[in-house]
């Protein structure tokens, strides 16, 4: 009699009578992936996450459209694209740290390499006010018109925070809610719109709940939040993501350290949630101690043959921000494995010495093997 349901269930979604997907999200996390076989195929979406793109001052003085090109294949090859856009497009005069007002071109070339989704729930969002806020999200709306962008973190209007918060995209007929909030900004707003997501557990619950109304398979929450410059998760980030897999979060991608942080799951009835902590900078001018080593982290979730999501492993790769004069002469993100043993290439060998002692520490630090 069971094989008889099997055999039915499979011609009927052959016939496209029933969706190919569960009705109900289970991820168990699994270290081998031999045992999940396609019937015809294998769907797998890739979702890749960045970390912080930030504008200094001394980066303004340079051509913004090569910072990414080294990486653009990651960006490129990746069903979906995220990365933290840590700055406003609040005009000129254009200004670095730390009230950041950015050429909107930036934007512009980060989703020419690849970048589908921005995420705008930072602490520097208002750094230019509520006028600065305004016209960054006209700008990214203008964007969102032209080439498809996403953005979700911050919302003009109560419409728009409905449609983005939480943020549903579907990827190859799997429904996926993102959900961006900040523990906070350096200016304080002085209005209720537009609305920069925050830390707020009932507007996060509110969203969750949005979320599950949409028939969503995958629930990410993304939090700015975190002490800087630690390469180890606080109490608070903890006691946050612990609430956060407790509310049926499937996973949990953070930034604002400006340093990657350590990674874990963590375990909840029927489940276990994945949580990386911080992914450190992306692009930057920051020279402190581990603030030019940084992490994409990607997400993949497949069918198998009875039309169930898993999610396999998250994949992390290390990339390095090099500075001009370092390899080439401006800044450059670029994939660390791609350049291990590569040290003739530098025009400042110091520098790759440095990656590489970076690289090393961090690893061993944070526990997260590339």
């Amino acid at each position: 009699m069971r094989k008889s349901k099997g055999i039915l269930f499979f011609l009927l979604v052959c016939l496209g009578v029933m969706p190919l997907h569960a009705q109900e999200l289970y991820i168990p996390w699994k270290e081998s992936f031999s045992s999940l076989r396609p019937l015809f195929r294998q769907d797998t979406v890739t979702l890749l996450f960045g970390g912080d793109l930030m504008m200094h001052k001394r980066q303004l003085e340079y051509d913004h459209r090569t910072f990414l090109e080294p990486v653009r294949s990651y960006l490129e090859r990746a069903d979906l694209a995220v990365v933290n856009m840590e700055f406003t497009l609040a005009g000129e005069p254009y200004t670095g740290y730390p009230a950041f007002s950015t050429p909107e071109s930036y934007p512009r070339y980060a989703a020419d390499c690849g970048v589908d989704v921005f995420l705008t729930a930072n602490n520097h969002i208002l750094d230019k006010g509520k006028s600065g806020l305004v016209r960054t999200l006209q700008r990214y709306r203008e964007m969102e018109q032209e080439r498809h962008i996403r953005i979700t973190g911050t919302a003009e209007d109560a419409a728009a925070d409905t449609a983005s918060n939480p943020l549903v995209m579907a990827v190859k007929g799997i429904r996926i809610a993102l959900i961006n909030f900040t523990y906070g900004t350096n200016q304080k707003a002085t209005s209720a719109w537009p609305k920069i997501n925050g830390m707020d557990k009932e507007d996060i619950c509110a969203a969750i709940r949005r979320a599950r109304r949409r028939n969503v398979d995958l629930i990410i929450a993304l939090p700015h939040w975190g002490t800087e410059y630690r390469l180890r998760h606080d109490p608070e980030q903890e006691a946050f993501a612990l609430w956060l897999a407790g509310q049926g979060v499937d996973a949990i991608i953070g930034a604002h350290p400006h340093v990657v942080q350590d990674a874990g799951l963590i375990k909840t009835p029927g489940r276990e949630v994945p949580v990386f902590y911080s992914l450190g900078n992306l692009v930057s001018n920051m020279t402190a101690p581990n603030t030019r080593l940084e992490l994409f982290v990607t997400l993949r979730v497949t069918r198998d043959r009875f039309g169930e999501l898993h999610m396999l492993p998250p994949r992390a790769d290390y990339l390095w921000c090099s500075q001009p004069g370092c390899l080439t002469d401006t800044y450059q993100a670029l994939a660390v494995r791609d350049f291990i043993g590569k040290r003739d290439l530098w025009r400042d060998p110091s520098d790759y010495d440095n990656m590489i002692q970076t690289y090393n520490r961090v690893k061993a630090a944070t526990g997260i093997k590339d």
